[in-house]
């Protein structure tokens, strides 16, 4: 019988003491909580640290990109050991997938990773993702683990992801977690921090931007802390942490993949005119666009950006920036079919 699908970020934060070193007490309780959680839905563990795992290993660490990349790569045996150890008492094997970009921008390579978390979840396996961080180009390195996680979440259906962070969820100004959200609005983002956690990459801005993308194509999203006694459960049944309502979405496997995974290259500045007609499923024409952002050519994937600069949604273009500068004015040129349109 087949199980819903639950993605869960671990931030460095959240997994980690005072020192920066993983701590083992959080891991042992998660692994006995998600080994009763795997028996309904079928998981899949994004989990940082790694750098903070590694770091030590070089006495004149400053954190640079070279050497995040380092100890990412000795950091990384560090982590997959602890959950080894701590799973492995409840039956549960680990394994550990390093992912990068390419395999969610290519569709075969993604199906592919699809398939391969398929036999992980059949053999009752638990994956845990982190980026390759090694071999990373520097240009198309996933932007946080909330990134990946969202993109994971969105890829594979899932029905909801949860976010650990060391807050405890979304905070308002007199600094309690917010309940439920139903939309990430102005008012919502106004409660965020722009300061990022101090040992990770992603702080609450990355978090609330994926958010949104998760939720728009019909994921529930938690964020909650680790704290006490069955965290993960408690903030799935709605008792800790802050919900992040689930919008409706009717798209297709293959759009979804396409506003989740897909590597964009430049992107479209439209007006309003074209962004209420895009909320309508029509095409985009040339005369709605404002500007060309960046270089790109046909069948690239590019971002949908209004005047205000906030992403819409993404694109396949059917023709390149260059031959959409020279069209701008043209009111029958379609520079994005609307079933390679996606909006967020």
């Amino acid at each position: 019988m087949q199980k819903p699908v639950l993605v869960i970020k671990l931030g460095t934060a959240a997994i980690s003491d005072d020192k920066g070193f993983i701590d083992k007490s959080v891991i042992k309780k998660l692994a006995a909580e998600l080994a009763e959680i795997s028996k309904e839905y079928y998981l899949v563990l994004v989990s940082s640290g790694a750098v903070g795992s590694g770091k030590r290993f070089f006495p004149k660490y400053k954190g640079s990109l070279i050497e995040r990349k380092a100890a990412a790569a000795v950091g990384n045996p560090i982590l997959i050991q602890l959950y080894h150890k701590y799973f492995f008492r409840y039956g549960i094997t680990v394994a550990q997938a390093l992912c990068e970009r390419h395999h969610f921008s290519n569709r075969q390579q993604f199906l592919q990773l699809k398939e391969t978390f398929n036999e992980f979840w059949d053999n009752n396996i638990l994956p845990v993702v982190n980026e390759n961080d090694l071999v990373s180009n520097v240009e198309l390195k996933f932007s946080d683990n909330d990134e990946l996680a969202t993109l994971i979440a969105v890829g594979f259906n899932a029905s909801k992801m949860v976010i650990a962070t060391s807050v405890g969820g979304l905070l308002n100004k007199e600094g309690a977690v917010i309940d439920r959200v139903e939309k990430i609005d102005s008012e919502i983002r106004s409660f965020v921090d722009t300061k990022k956690s101090s040992s990770g990459l992603g702080g609450m801005v990355s978090k609330l931007t994926f958010t949104r993308l998760a939720t728009s194509l019909g994921i529930q999203v938690i964020m909650c802390g680790l704290n006490g006694k069955s965290p993960i459960s408690k903030a799935l049944a709605g008792k800790s942490g802050t919900i992040f309502e689930a919008g409706k979405s009717d798209l297709k496997s293959r759009q979804k993949w396409l506003a989740s995974g897909s590597i964009t290259f430049g992107g479209l500045r439209i007006d309003s005119g074209a962004a209420t007609a895009l909320a309508s499923r029509k095409s985009l024409l040339t005369v709605g666009i404002r500007e060309v952002l960046g270089n790109f050519s046909a069948g690239e994937v590019i971002q949908i950006k209004d005047e205000a600069d906030t992403i819409l949604g993404v694109a396949k273009s059917k023709i390149g920036s260059s031959e959409i500068k020279d069209q701008l004015k043209q009111k029958n040129k379609v520079a994005a079919h609307a079933d390679d349109i996606v909006i967020f």
